[in-house]
């Protein structure tokens, strides 16, 4: 069978819900879609559980699976995944989602119908705590881009989606520009540095209000989630991965250049207020400089006053990355209380 679409979905130890997220990818009433499941090494029964899908169901010649050298982590699954995929188009569902039974079929006749680079359902968030589920909905409107950054300036603007899943997307724009997420070992933030560079590529996309994944929370250990000591490693390979990207220099002039870069500093200050907040936790220690330095602006005084947007922000942004380290960390420390409630590591 020719595919037109692949389903990516990256593995490591998730038999709790991994039938549940296979039972709804192969119950699409679209046909032409390759299931492809990277393994991540997982010590559980995960990839026998899929095995088994392989041998006694209806469409289980269509799942293939790619066996990672070692645990390297969702990042680089994802990457692998859309090297290999054998479809037109590419959709990542996690292992412990679902998506609704008519999700493949509609965002593929909505890039037909469009000629779209990238499609997005909205999606919906289960909360579980054992006992009570409870739904929240997050629809998008219903819009469609076709002009040259249009899709872009829209995105940083309204919101920027920072999970890589819930839209199908043409692997010729991945492929062609070489977008991949930048492994940050199992440290935080893989998915933003995908996210966070995916509009600057896209042309035509469309967002549809249809509800089309449902985002599995697991109540108990989402609350309960906490990293007692961090890695500091991790932590500099996700500040450098974010460092990275503000040096696109290429997009200078753009109508949305300013605000990407006000994300961007966004991000990198929370870093910098949760690396504060809890520094008594990261091993090895951070200096006031180190933290400082996190906050370099890619701007300049020029640029940002010369900016029409998010001037106040990259302002705010632009000083803490100059001032003297320890009245640049004082300042983090209290914006930070006043803005982040409660780290999100």
């Amino acid at each position: 069978m020719k595919y037109e679409v692949t389903i990516g979905i990256p593995v490591y130890n998730v038999e709790k819900y991994i039938r549940q997220t296979m039972d709804s990818a192969l119950a699409q009433t679209f046909q032409a879609i390759e299931f492809l499941i990277c393994d991540d090494c997982g010590t559980d029964s995960s990839i026998d559980i899929i095995r088994e899908y392989q041998d006694t169901h209806p469409r289980g010649k269509d799942i293939r699976i790619l066996r990672q050298p070692h645990n390297m982590g969702i990042g680089e699954g994802r990457n692998r995944m859309m090297a290999e995929a054998k479809g037109r188009y590419f959709y990542s569902l996690d292992a412990d989602d679902m998506i609704s039974e008519n999700a493949i079929q509609l965002l593929y006749e909505t890039a037909q119908k469009y000629n779209a680079q990238i499609v997005y359902g909205s999606y919906e968030r289960l909360y579980d705590n054992g006992k009570q589920q409870r739904k929240v909905p997050y629809p998008y409107p219903f819009k469609v881009f076709s002009k040259p950054d249009e899709y872009a300036w829209y995105v940083y603007h309204t919101g920027i989606q920072v999970m890589n899943w819930n839209y199908l997307i043409d692997l010729d724009i991945i492929r062609r520009n070489n977008l991949r997420v930048t492994p940050v070992g199992h440290g935080y933030g893989e998915d933003f540095t995908f996210t966070v560079d995916l509009p600057t590529y896209i042309d035509r996309a469309v967002l549809l209000p249809d509800i089309t994944y449902q985002y599995y929370i697991e109540d108990k250990v989402f609350k309960g989630k906490r990293h007692k000591v961090m890695s500091r490693e991790q932590m500099s390979h996700s500040v450098e991965a974010i460092r990275t990207k503000k040096f696109r220099n290429e997009l200078k002039g753009k109508s949305y250049y300013a605000k990407r870069i006000s994300i961007l500093m966004m991000y990198d200050f929370s870093f910098a207020c949760q690396i504060v907040a809890r520094r008594n936790e990261v091993v090895p220690p951070y200096t006031n400089r180190e933290i400082r330095d996190i906050m370099y602006h890619p701007m300049t005084l020029g640029e940002i006053f010369n900016s029409r947007e998010a001037r106040i922000k990259n302002l705010t942004y632009y000083l803490l990355g100059i001032l003297p380290p320890a009245i640049s960390v004082r300042l983090i420390s209290r914006l930070g209380r006043k803005y982040m409630k409660e780290p999100k590591f």
